[in-house]
């Protein structure tokens, strides 16, 4: 096993880090600031080192460098909340072996401690000049809901676990597509392997031509031989420059060949999983996207529906997120009373699965006697908007991320009916008021006109 340093100034994730790898079996000594994680490399000279990127005195970056230059032996791998991926490629080519976003599944951190202490074995010394690997280790679990539609999904995902075939996941943006991704690679013999997925729109083009295809740079090293006996996804591919796409098409065919041929080498041998925020057929139709491609990485394809078409996964998948943040700071699970979850439950969410665990984490950073009320949502959730009306601030319950065709459908069949009341019933009365016809009220209000028969003397 191999001594470790940890350096995160967040104590209950500090502690969470240096337990999961003393579990590993490994010698760890973790803190809290630059400044001892300084001292600490020196005294200690660890074969791996954990940083995140914000620390208070000093920055991951600024260790980093440090370790490059005084301790270039050992292997790094840089955590960070903010997921930015030009600080991501600033660490690699600073010498970062790898990188988490938090938060992140402790298999996900196991694995890649694991490849970091082996890229040490195989290389002595760490060349600080190379960009490794713009891939993020994915911090969400798999698939989560009782939906029908989810549980459509995981019986596919269960089928087809052990297929090697390509896949296209296509859904709206956070509607949970790496969870589904995430979901086949658990379900299937890949697990224990690398889990990477690669952002197309993060990266400018020879980046991203690197990570995909290597380069003199990388040391033909790229994410799918990082990712050697597990699962790729590539994210947003509707956005990959044609150039490129004729390069994975050439690639993938080769791919094709050599398994049948029973030639694949470990590096290539990975399941390839592909998603995009827009149906592809529309980027094909506008020449955006080579059709050779998109038949190529839509053997199998799944559509993952947004979260407002299926409200009943609104409470498992809270509670999925509650669950991760009370693992994440060491706190209790807070409990959501029944009026918090009315309105999480009555809210659109546009913004599908992201934008429900950024509300979770918001409202458990609010919530006080580990409870998390109303008051404690965001406020396009309870939908209170602070509106002026002739120069006077009133609050007034709107129904912020739904469809405005919708909203004003019920706003005016509720004015309507406060006039029929005031009006003592008198639709005729009312359709005067209300400046429309008879034949108008009643399609308003969902009635069928009644017609008068006409007699002939």
């Amino acid at each position: 096993m191999a001594k470790i340093l940890v350096i995160d100034d967040e104590a209950a994730i500090l502690n969470l880090m240096a337990k999961s790898c003393r579990q590993q079996g490994h010698e760890v000594t973790a803190v809290q600031t630059g400044r001892e994680g300084i001292e600490a490399l020196d005294r200690f000279k660890p074969e791996m080192m954990i940083v995140d990127l914000l620390i208070g005195d000093m920055t991951g970056l600024e260790i980093i460098s440090y370790g490059a230059e005084h301790h270039p032996d050992t292997q790094v791998i840089m955590v960070t909340g903010n997921g930015s991926i030009d600080t991501a490629v600033e660490a690699m080519r600073l010498g970062a072996f790898d990188y988490l976003t938090k938060p992140f599944e402790l298999a996900d951190l196991h694995r890649t401690v694991d490849l970091g202490l082996q890229k040490r074995d195989e290389d002595d010394t760490i060349e600080a000049t190379d960009f490794q690997s713009s891939a993020i280790s994915l911090p969400s679990a798999g698939m989560i809901g009782e939906s029908a539609k989810v549980k459509e999904i995981l019986s596919v995902t269960d089928k087809i676990a052990n297929n090697d075939s390509p896949i296209l996941l296509e859904g709206e943006f956070g509607s949970g597509k790496q969870m589904v991704a995430r979901s086949l690679h658990n379900a299937s013999e890949r697990r224990d392997a690398p889990f990477k997925v690669l952002q197309c729109s993060a990266l400018p083009e020879e980046l991203l031509e690197s990570e995909l295809f290597g380069s003199p740079s990388s040391r033909g090293e790229t994410i799918f031989s990082r990712a050697a006996g597990g699962t790729v996804l590539l994210e947003e591919i509707q956005v990959l420059p044609v150039r490129l796409q004729s390069k994975l098409d050439s690639y993938l065919e080769e791919v094709n060949t050599r398994r049948m041929m029973g030639d694949l080498p470990k590096h290539m041998d990975v399941r390839f999983i592909a998603s995009s925020a827009k149906p592809l057929q529309e980027a094909i139709e506008a020449n955006t996207f080579r059709k050779d491609l998109y038949y190529k990485i839509s053997v199998i394809p799944i559509t993952v529906p947004p979260l407002r078409s299926r409200p009943e996964d609104i409470e498992p998948l809270a509670q999925n997120f509650l669950t991760s943040y009370s693992e994440r700071t060491g706190q209790s699970i807070p409990e959501i009373d029944k009026y918090a979850k009315r309105l999480l439950e009555g809210y659109s969410w546009p913004g599908n699965v992201g934008e429900l665990q950024n509300a979770i984490e918001r409202a458990c950073a609010f919530a006080e006697d580990n409870r998390i009320r109303p008051v404690d949502l965001p406020p396009k959730v309870t939908q209170k908007v602070e509106i002026t009306d002739e120069d006077e601030k009133a609050t007034h319950h709107l129904p912020i991320g739904g469809l405005l065709s919708e909203y004003i459908r019920k706003q005016e069949k509720l004015f309507i009916r406060e006039t029929l009341k005031y009006n003592g019933g008198s639709r005729e009365k009312t359709a005067s008021m209300l400046g429309v016809s008879i034949a108008t009220l009643y399609r308003k209000m969902g009635l069928k006109l009644e017609k008068k028969k006409m007699t002939t003397k």
